[in-house]
Parts: C-alpha cells; structure tokens; sequence
C-alpha cells in the first residue's frame, strides 16, 4: 500500500505567483500607457504576492520538516 502524504494548501504557491506575474505585467502595462493610478494599484499587488508566495513556501518546508521529525518519532519508540 502506497504512503499517502498529508495535503497541503495547492493553491497557494501558484496564486501567489499568478498574482505577482499580473502585477509585474500590470507595472510595464500603465508605466506604457502613462497611468499612474492603476500602476500604485500594480505596485501594490507586486509587494504583496511576493511574500505571500515566500511566506507559503516556508509553511511547506516546515510542514515537511515537521512531518519527517514525526516519522523519525514513530520508527524509535
């Protein structure tokens, strides 16, 4: 029988990407069409999708982390 990981959140890595990709988009798009309302908007969406992204990559690796420290528990007692 296969071992079947814990799920972990799929969409937050992609969206967060997704996000920053429009955002940078978004950016070269008004700085082009000389608007600067829509490019703070822009701006704004690229300083947050950035760390989002950050911040899930690291609750994975921890989760991860964590759930092999609770492997190594179960195989020693």
């Amino acid at each position: 029988m296969e071992k079947t990981k814990k799920l972990r959140c799929p969409l937050g890595i992609p969206g967060g990407i997704i996000a920053a990709l429009i955002g940078l988009v978004g950016i070269v798009w008004n700085i082009v069409n000389f608007d600067t309302f829509n490019l703070i908007i822009s701006i704004a969406l690229l300083l947050l999708a950035l760390p989002f992204v950050r911040v899930t990559m690291m609750v994975h690796l921890a989760n991860d982390r964590l759930d092999a420290i609770e492997e190594q528990l179960k195989s020693n007692i």
